[in-house]
């Protein structure tokens, strides 16, 4: 079930969201804010938090595989269940800013 999720990548197509970067109104972008200098697409941003969400999980159902058979702490467990259930909650709440913005822009009259 994990392994599908990988595949929002391909959802995200760089061609419909040419020229939009991210970054706030002073031109900063979050790659240039982490240091790297290059500037990241909004679609490749998305796709990077969505492979990491999907890593998290992936890792939460390694640990917990782990733990039943007596290879895991039951910290560890915790930790990495916890870790998976902040990046899914996080996914899911950009998920309805994203869709609550769209539905705000198809209701605006031109």
């Amino acid at each position: 079930m994990i392994d599908s999720i990988k595949g929002v990548n391909g959802l995200f197509s760089n061609s419909a969201l040419t020229g939009v970067e991210t970054g706030a109104s002073n031109g900063v972008t979050a790659a240039a804010a982490q240091g790297s200098g290059t500037q990241v697409s909004f679609a490749q941003m998305l796709g990077d938090m969505a492979s990491d969400m999907a890593g998290a999980l992936k890792l939460s159902e390694t640990k917990s595989f782990e733990a039943i058979q007596g290879k895991a702490d039951t910290r560890e467990v915790v930790d990495a269940v916890m870790s998976a259930e902040q990046s899914l909650q996080t996914a899911i709440a950009i998920r309805d800013k994203v869709v609550t913005a769209y539905l705000e822009v198809a209701r605006m009259q031109i």
